[in-house]
């Protein structure tokens, strides 16, 4: 009698424990930032709807600061306020531009930082 015994495993396919732990992590990590990242990039977007507002709206730089801080009053906006804003001229139209960066701690010393900066056109 004859017994044939193969000694080839199959072999195991997946993650580790460690491997879905080290998964977990990282996608609560990308979660957190995210949702921290979220009301910047809502807040830029009402900044610059609040600056082209007040450069199609006002000529005079103390009329398009004053038009953007009741914007910037109404839609929440904290990070930045008309004397902020860099006022010009090009031909008839009047350009606001702005610069700003805000800061989300990560862990100790560790910080992600955006620069934001915009200008109508």
């Amino acid at each position: 009698m004859h017994i044939h015994r193969f000694a080839s495993r199959s072999r195991q396919r997946g993650l580790s424990f460690i491997g879905v732990v080290f998964i977990g992590l990282i996608c609560v990590a990308a979660f957190a930032i995210g949702g921290q990242s979220l009301p910047i990039f809502l807040e830029y977007q009402a900044i610059n709807k609040a600056a082209a507002k007040a450069a199609r709206e006002e000529t005079t730089v103390p009329g398009v600061r004053a038009s953007f801080d009741r914007a910037g009053t109404i839609d929440n906006i904290s990070s930045i306020s008309g004397k902020d804003l860099e006022v010009s001229k090009r031909g008839d139209k009047t350009v606001v531009s702005f610069k700003y960066s805000r800061e989300i701690p990560l862990v100790g010393p560790a910080f992600l930082v955006y620069r934001l900066e915009g200008q109508t056109k």
